[in-house]
C-alpha cells in the first residue's frame, strides 16, 4: 500500500499562497454585487436593439470582443492568438468552422486509456452487497470468487472484498473518466462537440454513483459526443438503447403487465417535451411501449417475451406502438422542437427566452427535420447572441469555469494538482454523477454566498499551488478506511470491540459470522489500488513572465490591463484596477517588469492573477 501513496517531494517548487486575499476582500467585502444583480455593460456587446432580433449580424458588425463571446460560449474560450484567428475571419466563416466541426483533424486528441479492473466473473454486477452475499450463499460463487470451504471463520469475505472492489475501482475509474474528457475540452481543436457533449450529457442526465460501470460511461459519452451536432432522433434513439440510460432508469424491471413508468416519464418531461405536454395516460402508455428493452451489460437488448405488444393509446394515436413508434410521434409533435430549442438556447445564450424567438428557433428546428447545426448556426449568427442580454451575463458552470481558465492561460495539457474533481465538486458539478436525472438547474443557481467565496478562492491552488498538503482520491485511502489500515499494520483487532469504551474499535466491529463489511470496505480499495492506472499528477505548467513579455506588457498597468482583458468579458472597476496596479507594484516594488524573469517575480505575477481571477466579475461569461 505505502508504494502508492503519492510523494509530494516528487514535484519540486511550491508556491507558498497564505499571503494573498481574494479581490473582493482587498476591496472591502461586496462579493454578491456583480453576480445576480445589474452590472456594467460590456463594450463588446451589439446595441440594444438586437435583443430578440434573429437577423444575422453582418461583417460590419463582427470584430475581436465578438469572436471572443463566440468561442467563450461555443466552447470554453480561448487565448487572444485564437480569438484574433476567429476575428480575422467572417463571422459566417467563424461560425461554420465550429459548428461544421467534423472537417477539422482532432485525431491528436487522446482516447481513454481503461484500467484493467474488470474480470469476465463480475458481469453482471450484484446491485448490492446483500445480492453479491445471496447470489454466493445459492451457488457458492458470485462475481467469480468462491466462497471459502465450511469450517473456515468469515467464509463469504472474499466475495465481500470483491463486490467492494467493484465499487471502488469503478467510482476511482469514473474519477479518471472525467479527467480525460476535461482535458479533451482543454486540447480540442472541436470545442464546440465538447460544449454539446456537456450539454447532453446535463439534458440525459445519467449517474455512476447509480450506474457503476465506467464502461457504459464511456460508451455513453462517445455517442453524446459523435452525435452532439447531428440528428436529435439519432440521439433520441442512442440513449433510449443505451446501457448506462437503461440501468439508470431501471427499465430492465419495465415488462409486460409490471410497467416501470420511469422511462416513460423522462421521456417526456425531461428529453423531450416538457411538463405541461402531455398526460399522466399519455406515461403509462410510452412506459408499456419501451417494456423488453434492456441491456446484457454493454450492450442493448429487446426482449420479445417481456414485451407489452398490445394497442395503446399515446399523445391522441392509437396503434399497437413499441418504442421507435413512440419516438416518431414525439417528434412529429411540435412542442418537442420547440422545447429543445428553447433549452439549447438557455445553455448557449440565456435564460430568458422571449416567445416569438422560441417559435422561431422552434420552426428552424423542426424544418430542419430536427437536425442541429442549421438550428446552431442561426443562434450563433444571430444579433441577439451578440446582444446586451446575451454578452458576458451568463454565469459559468464550475466546469466550464475551470476549463476556461485553463485555455485562456495557454495549458496544453490539464493540471492534476489541484484535482480537477475536487475543484468542480466544491462549487457542485461532478462530471458522470449529475445531482438527477434533470441534470444541473445551472445559470444562478450555480451562485449562492457560499460557492461565491468558494469560486473566489478556486484558483489559489492552482496559481500558488502547495503539494505538501495535496491529497491525491486515486492514491490514498480516505478517511476511516485510513484507519482500519493502520490498525491491521499495528496488529489490532478490528472485528470486534478490543475493551469496553473503545469507541473507535466498536465503529470499526462488525459482529456478521461470515464476513466483516468494514475489512471488505478497506480490501476494496487495496485490491483497486492494485490494479488501477494511476493519474500522472502535475501542476500548470505557466510561465506568466514570458506570457506577458510575449504581450508586450512591460509596466505594471500594462499588465494589469492584459490580464483583465485577456481574462474578463465584463470591465473591472476603476477601483478594482486600482487595486490590482497598486498591489502589483508593491509585490515587485517597481512600476516596469524585471526584463529577467526570477521566482519572486512569477510569484508576483501569479499572486495578480490570482486577484483577476478571485473577481466577481470573472464568474460570468
Amino acid at each position: 500500500m505505502n508504494r502508492r501513496v503519492y510523494d509530494p517531494g516528487d514535484l519540486g517548487c511550491c508556491w507558498c499562497s497564505t499571503a494573498v486575499r481574494p479581490l473582493s476582500l482587498l476591496l472591502g467585502g461586496g462579493l454578491l454585487l456583480a453576480v445576480g444583480a445589474a452590472v456594467v455593460v460590456a463594450a463588446g456587446s451589439g446595441p440594444a436593439g438586437w435583443v430578440n432580433d434573429l437577423t444575422p449580424i453582418t461583417v460590419a458588425d463582427w470584430d475581436y470582443d465578438k469572436a471572443a463571446h463566440l468561442i467563450e460560449r461555443a466552447g470554453f474560450g480561448a487565448t487572444p492568438a485564437e480569438i484574433e484567428r476567429l476575428a480575422a475571419m467572417t463571422p459566417d466563416a467563424a461560425v461554420d468552422e465550429l459548428v461544421n466541426y467534423t472537417t477539422v483533424d482532432n485525431s491528436a486528441t487522446p482516447a481513454f486509456d481503461p484500467s484493467p479492473i474488470w474480470d469476465p466473473g463480475m458481469d453482471p454486477f450484484p446491485k448490492s452487497r446483500a445480492d453479491a452475499v445471496r447470489i454466493a450463499r445459492e451457488t457458492g460463487s458470485s462475481m467469480g470468487v468462491a466462497m471459502l470451504p465450511d469450517g473456515v471463520r468469515r467464509r463469504l469475505q472474499p466475495v465481500v472484498n470483491k463486490f467492494f472492489y467493484g465499487l471502488r475501482s469503478n467510482a476511482i475509474e469514473t474519477q479518471r473518466l472525467a479527467l480525460w474528457w476535461a482535458e479533451r475540452m482543454l486540447v480540442t481543436r472541436r470545442p464546440l462537440q465538447e460544449k454539446l457533449t456537456l450539454f447532453w450529457h446535463g439534458h440525459f442526465a445519467t449517474g455512476n454513483t447509480k450506474v457503476r460501470d465506467t464502461r457504459m460511461m464511456l460508451r455513453q459519452n462517445e455517442m453524446l459526443r459523435a452525435n452532439a451536432a447531428g440528428s436529435f432522433r439519432d440521439l433520441l434513439a442512442g440513449i433510449l438503447t443505451d446501457p448506462a440510460m437503461l440501468v439508470y432508469l431501471d427499465n430492465g424491471e419495465n415488462r409486460k403487465g409490471h410497467p416501470n413508468e420511469n422511462f416513460g416519464r423522462e421521456l417526456l418531461e425531461l428529453f423531450t417535451m416538457g411538463v405541461g405536454n402531455y398526460t399522466e395516460q399519455d406515461i403509462r402508455e410510452a412506459s408499456r411501449a419501451f417494456t423488453g428493452w434492456t441491456n446484457d451489460v454493454l450492450e442493448f437488448r429487446f426482449d420479445p417475451a417481456t414485451h407489452d405488444d398490445g394497442e395503446k393509446t399515446f399523445l391522441g394515436r392509437t396503434g399497437a406502438f413499441n418504442g421507435d413508434d413512440i419516438i416518431d410521434i414525439i417528434l412529429d409533435t411540435p412542442v418537442t422542437a420547440d422545447y429543445i430549442s428553447a433549452k439549447l438556447y438557455r445553455f448557449f445564450v440565456r435564460e430568458e427566452l422571449d416567445d416569438s424567438t422560441r417559435v422561431a428557433l422552434g420552426a428552424t428546428f423542426r424544418d430542419a427535420g430536427y437536425e442541429l447545426k442549421p438550428l446552431l448556426r442561426r443562434v450563433f449568427l444571430s444579433r441577439d447572441f451578440y446582444s446586451p442580454a446575451s454578452y458576458a451575463t451568463q454565469v459559468k458552470s464550475p466546469v466550464h469555469l475551470v476549463v476556461s481558465t485553463y485555455r485562456k492561460l495557454g495549458l496544453t495539457a490539464l493540471p492534476t494538482i489541484p484535482d480537477f474533481g475536487r475543484l468542480t465538486a466544491r462549487l457542485g458539478q461532478t462530471l458522470f454523477n449529475p445531482p438527477n436525472v434533470a441534470g444541473w438547474a445551472g445559470g444562478r443557481t450555480w451562485i449562492t454566498p457560499a460557492s461565491l467565496l468558494e469560486r473566489g478562492n478556486l484558483f489559489r491552488d492552482v496559481l500558488l499551488p502547495n503539494t505538501d498538503g495535496f491529497w491525491a482520491p486515486d492514491r490514498a485511502l480516505p478517511g476511516i478506511y485510513a484507519r482500519v489500515g493502520e490498525r491491521i499494520e499495528q496488529g489490532l483487532n478490528i472485528t470486534a470491540a478490543t475493551q469496553e469504551g473503545d469507541a473507535e474499535s466498536s465503529m470499526l466491529a462488525d459482529r456478521d459470522e461470515d464476513y466483516n463489511t468494514r475489512y471488505g470496505g478497506y480490501m476494496g480499495y487495496v485490491m483497486a489500488y492494485e490494479r488501477l492506472n494511476l493519474v500522472f499528477r502535475r501542476t500548470a505548467d505557466l510561465d506568466l513572465a514570458q506570457m506577458l513579455q510575449d504581450a508586450r506588457a512591460t509596466t505594471v498597468e500594462e499588465v494589469v490591463d492584459h490580464f483583465v482583458q485577456r481574462f474578463l468579458r465584463v470591465p473591472l472597476g476603476p477601483d478594482s484596477r486600482t487595486v490590482l496596479v497598486e498591489h502589483l507594484r508593491g509585490d515587485l516594488g517597481d512600476d516596469r517588469i524585471p526584463t529577467t524573469s526570477t521566482s519572486q517575480v512569477e510569484r508576483a505575477l501569479r499572486s495578480l492573477l490570482y486577484l483577476v481571477l478571485s473577481a466577481p466579475e470573472y464568474q460570468l461569461a
